[in-house]
């Protein structure tokens, strides 16, 4: 199985969704309630001229049908980069999870899991790669 490095483009805006993170943490601090960090990386990135979808639904495909998942991403960026945002006193594998099952349920390779309730938002940051062929998946997280 091999692992594929997301495009420049995808890294890109990446690089851009932490530059606004790394802004909004250090503006409201850690403690607040997620979607506080949700609307406020919403419109900084819109602002930097992002098309940005929040809470953004994901459906199954199955047997040729598409079914409602019930999984919404907090954002996504550019239809690039999945980013789910947490605000919460240590992440745990569940949320490793969640965003590789948004990655699998979606055409998106890259996805970032963002805890803001940290003293230093370095200390929250989650990368994850999904390989390009949905045939033979390959998952690296850092």
């Amino acid at each position: 199985m091999s692992i594929q490095e997301p495009s420049q483009y995808n890294d890109t805006v990446a690089g851009r969704i932490l530059d606004a993170a790394f802004i909004v943490h250090r503006e409201l601090g850690p403690g607040l309630l997620e979607s506080i960090y949700e609307i406020c990386m919403t419109d900084l990135l819109t602002d930097w001229g992002f098309k940005v979808e929040r809470q953004k639904p994901f459906v199954i495909n199955f047997m040729n049908k598409k079914l409602d998942s019930g999984f919404k991403a907090d954002l996504v960026v550019n239809n690039a980069v999945i980013v789910e945002l947490k605000s919460v006193e240590k992440l745990i594998p569940v949320h490793d999870a969640q965003i590789l099952t948004y990655l699998k349920l979606s055409d998106i390779q890259l996805g970032l899991l963002l805890n803001f309730n940290v003293p230093l938002l370095k200390q929250g940051i989650k990368r994850f790669v999904l390989s390009q062929s949905r045939g033979e998946r390959g998952v690296r997280g850092g």
